[in-house]
């Protein structure tokens, strides 16, 4: 079978530099191998996603000369799935719902600071501080037949305990040039969100439902993800799903050293394409000729 490699890109903005890097990098390790390359588009947040922002990533992509497969698989379409994934889990009891509110959370965090500090994930944002794996099963029942808001955690030390040690083969490199046989480490992630009252699935959970289902046997990515791939391998034995190749890649970054990024309004590949930009020197800017 051959190699199967996939670009999945949020429709909640523009593409930049550093999303023609990871697509075209992609794209030539597909055709470097005779494999086949997929284009995902990674809907689930309604509240951001737009299909213009959809419609754009497939013109920019067809800007730079990249064909896929059809269909595109669209997480929005999927949800059945993700949902099928995270009742597993639940049935194993491993996951818990919490119902504190982000500034409640943000309180609680404030007060263990002031204590001595709360541990961050490797993203740097503070660890679930809350306690809500002690409210009664009956409380919660309550709560969630309510409608109180609420967010499904996955509890970190039962999975890590069920799971045992966990690794992934590294072909590229983390942020700190670790490669090779890397160990993983979910519990620096703490008890993570696999999904929301209003939002059915979350990154995590989606990712390695998809990349399972598609097939997909490469992972390239930016080294932006190196550390969650932690939590991805934790999911994917706790689910009984293959586990792909990962080759993370390096970041493209601005003048002062900051990643490119949708929130920071890095400009977009439509930008410099109406800017008259050809895609021969896009290719030329992220070193991909």
């Amino acid at each position: 079978m051959p190699p199967v490699f996939r670009f999945a890109p949020s429709p909640n903005g523009y593409l930049h530099l550093g999303h023609a890097y990871s697509a075209l990098l992609n794209v030539r390790r597909a055709q470097e191998s005779g494999g086949r390359f997929l284009l995902r588009i990674e809907d689930i947040d309604p509240t951001r996603c737009r299909p213009d922002y959809e419609q754009a990533i497939t013109e920019d992509l067809a800007w730079l000369g990249i064909t896929w497969e059809l269909p595109v698989r669209r997480q929005s379409e999927h949800l059945a799935e993700y949902g099928a994934a995270l009742a597993r889990l639940q049935a194993m009891g491993l996951v818990y719902p919490s119902f504190e509110s982000r500034a409640e959370i943000a309180r609680l965090v404030a007060q263990r600071d002031a204590d001595g500090g709360w541990p961050r994930d490797p993203d740097g944002a503070p660890l679930y501080p809350g306690a809500a794996k002690a409210v009664p099963a009956a409380r919660r029942g309550e709560l969630m037949s309510s409608g109180a808001p609420y967010a499904l955690r996955l509890d970190m030390d039962a999975a890590v305990a069920r799971a045992g040690r966990l690794d992934w083969d590294e072909a590229g490199c983390g942020p700190d040039g670790e490669a090779g046989t890397i160990e993983a480490r979910p519990a620096a992630w703490g008890d993570v969100i696999l999904a929301r009252k209003d939002t059915p699935t979350s990154y995590h959970l989606s990712v390695v439902v998809d990349d399972a289902l598609q097939g997909v046997t490469e992972v390239v990515r930016g080294q932006d993800l190196f550390h969650a791939t932690s939590v991805h391998r934790l999911l994917q034995v706790l689910l009984g799903l293959p586990a792909p190749a990962y080759r993370h890649h390096q970041l493209i970054r601005d003048d002062e050293g900051h990643k490119l990024s949708k929130s920071t309004l890095a400009t977009g590949l439509r930008t410099l394409r109406a800017e008259g930009v050809s895609p021969a020197e896009i290719r030329h800017r992220i070193g991909l000729v």
